[in-house]
């Protein structure tokens, strides 16, 4: 990897962590809503005892680093021991100089979904960026090891067993409000993971490929690539055609193919992510500003 790919990973894990950071104390440390995982402890932690956030979160996550680090491999590592201290500085820093204060006691559900925005945000750029930030992801690895568990399902046991423990100083209210902030947060590291580049695919079986495929050329510049495929009833062969449009172009596509071929087979499905020419590169390869 590039020192250049190494510097824009590292800015974009410390942004994500301040951006997760103003949403734990702007939002979720102002009004009381829990959080699982290690963050969930501290946010524990606080309201219970008062134990500042960002002291606990490096007293939890440094022995569990210390422990996993062989799990993560070297790059990883380095974003998240990068990604904690990170965490930690801003969670200081945005106690100690207070940018604003919303008074959002009376409506949980403003905070509830900022929260989820904020912190969602930030970890899904940590996350897209290389950076993980340890704890349970390290605990859910070992666990996987160990007695051969998904991660997802280790996650998850995690995750439930620190969102009760928080029932120690979360009323009824309070908890269900946290569900809907793990909620949103869990769609929006969806989201930004995802990447801004989604589309269409469309498979299109056609008498008539070639004459489909300079179609969508001509008029969408867009390429396709011809497949080999044979009917499972006819034993005949068939040339599939493979395209990925813009979202907004799915409709241009459809008319396209009625047009050339009324009687073509058409099936879409949903691309999270693109990345290459006509997306996420131009034609002589360069990326799109």
């Amino acid at each position: 990897m590039s020192i250049w790919i190494h510097t824009r990973n590292i800015f974009f894990v410390v942004l994500g962590s301040a951006i997760m950071s103003f949403g734990l104390v702007y939002f979720n440390m102002q009004n009381q809503l829990a959080d699982g995982g290690f963050t969930g402890i501290t946010l524990i932690l606080y309201n219970l005892f008062n134990i500042n956030p960002a002291f606990s979160n490096l007293v939890l996550n440094i022995p569990v680093l210390i422990l996993g680090w062989r799990l993560l491999g070297r790059h990883v590592f380095v974003y998240t021991l990068i990604s904690t201290a990170a965490v930690s500085l801003f969670l200081w820093l945005f106690q100690e100089v207070e940018l604003l204060h919303l008074p959002l006691q009376d409506d949980l559900v403003l905070v509830a979904l900022f929260a989820g925005v904020f912190v969602g945000s930030g970890l899904g750029i940590v996350f897209r960026y290389g950076g993980t930030t340890g704890g349970a992801d390290i605990i859910a690895k070992l666990a996987s090891n160990v007695f051969g568990w998904t991660m997802g399902r280790s996650l998850f046991m995690f995750d439930a067993v620190v969102i009760i423990a928080s029932l120690l100083y979360l009323d009824y209210r309070e908890a269900m409000y946290t569900l809907v902030f793990v909620f949103v947060a869990a769609r929006v590291i969806d989201f930004i993971q995802q990447g801004a580049y989604s589309g269409k695919a469309a498979m299109i079986i056609s008498d008539q490929a070639p004459e489909v495929a300079d179609a969508i050329l001509q008029e969408m510049n867009r390429g396709a690539t011809i497949l080999n495929g044979k009917g499972s009833f006819t034993r005949q062969e068939k040339e599939i055609l493979y395209c990925v449009v813009g979202k907004n172009e799915l409709m241009r596509l459809k008319h396209l193919v009625e047009r050339v071929d009324p009687h073509a087979f058409v099936t879409v499905n949903d691309v999270q992510d693109v990345i290459g020419e006509g997306f996420t590169l131009d034609e002589n390869k360069n990326p799109l500003q």
